[in-house]
């Protein structure tokens, strides 16, 4: 039964895609990326610079988030560097409002019907509360093991958690399927790729981070 399971989750990450696969594309962090702020928290700074991305929380969170083009709604490999100077400490990131960390960086899909009626400058809080969105989020931090899939505690099944390193400090790059990823999160092949979102926070630790994302690309 469980290698049934198996393949039939890997056949759903090979199925054909429902859009075209996009040529490979740098995603570079400038003015296009829009801010999502929380009530009464300090927002996150994040400094776009071009092919690399700051990160510096305060007791603060926030997000900033980039709608893509609908030429790489049919991306399933993303590429990118990552490094934390200083890092929050391990938390348990399937406990709601105790779970900060480093670096989430969001890979949002939604299915090819909702995908064509999503209208430009959509704002990340409007996207991310759709129903037909399901989000895959690759996590520097926590107290888990690298490649564990946690439920995210906000999105009531529609996002997931994968943990590339847990809390710490120190540098490296990740090469990822996001077809393999969407589907051993939510068990069947993703549609469309609608945007990319990067997430901080040291607010429940009331603790400080410095990190930086670069090299972002989707092919």
């Amino acid at each position: 039964m469980k290698r049934r399971m198996a393949l039939a989750v890997l056949g759903a990450a090979m199925a054909a895609p429902l859009v075209a696969r996009a040529q490979a594309a740098a995603l570079p962090f400038d003015a296009s990326w829009q801010a999502l702020t929380f009530p009464r928290l300090a927002a996150t700074r994040y400094a776009l610079e071009g092919t690399r991305l700051g990160i510096a929380a305060d007791q603060s969170s926030s997000l900033i988030y980039r709608g893509l083009d609908a030429s790489l709604r049919g991306a399933r490999q993303a590429r990118w560097n990552w490094a934390v100077g200083e890092s929050v400490p391990p938390t348990d990131l399937s406990r709601k409002g105790g779970d900060d960390r480093n670096i989430a960086l969001y890979f949002i899909f939604m299915d090819a019907a909702s995908a064509q009626r999503l209208r430009p400058g959509t704002s990340p809080q409007r996207l991310l509360s759709n129903r037909s969105a399901r989000v895959v989020m690759h996590v520097w931090g926590g107290n888990h093991a690298a490649g564990t899939i946690l439920p995210s505690p906000y999105m009531r099944g529609r996002g997931f958690t994968i943990v590339q390193r847990p809390a710490g400090t120190g540098e490296g790059s990740v090469t990822t399927d996001l077809g393999r990823d969407h589907a051993r999160a939510f068990g069947q092949a993703p549609e469309a790729l609608v945007g990319v979102a990067v997430s901080a926070d040291s607010d429940d630790t009331a603790t400080r981070l410095r990190a930086s994302i670069s090299n972002l690309t989707l092919g």
